[in-house]
């Protein structure tokens, strides 16, 4: 008959969560890994149930309950800290000598690994658990790999479309953005002003100095239309020297005639580049989205643009309004912001 040194020697390989209790309920002998669980617990003595609280089976409560259970799951856990849950079976040792109890983890097999550092000498070289928790990190670690992808596919993607909706040269909104802008004012049914300006003598800006000083200028002009604007209004340039202004809400004609005077006193202020002063005016022309029964994008940039050149008939450097019409009269406007404005360009700044 295989002595109790030959069983626990075996169970020791075998299963090294094992534990042996005695007819009367005591630890004989407890597998290594299980003795790792508690290190400073003297095993060999203590009393089965003062370790463990089992809660099911709930008749179990005593080593006969045990060998009645023979072959039915356990389940317990550490009364102390960490109270990790475990999974048990036990069966009868011969001739009426106690019980022989199987011990695993579980489902929480990675919360045990993770508190007590356990590697795979810690289980049986039979047991599925290293093989599962390989399984387990490698999924973690694509999953991290797709996560971080994902976001700098997310990023990448969120560039590209900001790149997509942007003048590379100004910063400010480009002719896409601009119609996307316009067609969600326009579908929530929100009202609007649309101003169309166009900067005068910037031509002679580039043929006098070239093409550097004329970049240098539409970012100052870029700069001062985002100034004399609001944060929630769209400052977007849709041409060479164009820029379209959507202000939401704005609907006061004066209000929005001081605006546009501002703005082209501003854009008549010299602007120095290398040692040379450029110098540039701007007309620019208005409509509002209420003027028209049924907003329609392409007929307000119409009517702004009817407006535009009506300021630049009238002289330039001013700011007209759109009016019933105007498309056929080709006159000039009916009054604007006038302003005198001196050459393009000249010698050395002073």
């Amino acid at each position: 008959m295989m002595t109790l040194q030959q069983l626990t020697g075996m169970a020791d390989v075998v299963c090294p969560m094992f534990v042996i209790v005695d007819n009367k309920g005591r630890i004989v002998s407890a597998g290594p890994t299980l003795k790792k669980l508690r290190p400073n617990l003297k095993w060999e003595g203590r009393r089965f149930f003062r370790i463990f609280d089992l809660s099911r089976p709930r008749s179990v409560r005593s080593v006969e309950d045990l060998v009645a259970s023979a072959g039915s799951k356990l389940h317990l856990q550490f009364r102390d800290t960490p109270q990790t849950g475990l999974k048990g079976v036990s069966t009868p040792l011969p001739d009426g000598q106690g019980a022989f109890v199987n011990l695993s983890f579980g489902i929480s097999v990675l919360e045990a690994v993770r508190d007590y550092d356990l590697t795979s000498a810690d289980f049986s070289p039979t047991d599925l658990t290293i093989e599962m928790l390989y399984l387990v990190e490698a999924k973690s670690a694509a999953m991290e790999a797709s996560r971080q992808l994902n976001l700098r596919l997310q990023g990448a993607k969120i560039a590209a479309e900001e790149q997509a909706f942007t003048d590379t040269l100004t910063g400010l909104k480009n002719r896409r953005a601009m119609d996307h802008v316009l067609a969600r004012l326009i579908s929530s049914g929100r009202e609007f002003a649309l101003m169309h300006l166009d900067l005068d003598f910037f031509k002679q800006v580039n043929d006098t100095l070239g093409h550097a000083a004329g970049d240098a200028v539409l970012q100052q002009a870029a700069r001062l239309m985002v100034e004399c604007t609001r944060q929630s209004d769209t400052v977007a340039r849709v041409g060479g020297d164009e820029f379209v202004m959507i202000l939401e809400g704005v609907l006061d004609t004066g209000r929005l005639a001081a605006i546009a005077k501002r703005l082209i006193q501003r854009l008549e202020e010299p602007i120095p580049f290398g040692g040379q002063t450029c110098r540039i005016s701007a007309s620019a022309g208005t409509t509002l989205s209420t003027w028209q029964k049924v907003p329609d994008a392409q007929e307000l940039l119409n009517q702004a643009d009817l407006a535009l050149y009506a300021s630049k008939r009238s002289g330039r450097a001013q700011h007209c309004f759109y009016r019933e019409g105007m498309e056929k009269a080709g006159g000039a406007c009916d009054g604007g912001a006038a302003s005198s404005h001196p050459a393009a360009a000249q010698g050395p700044a002073t």
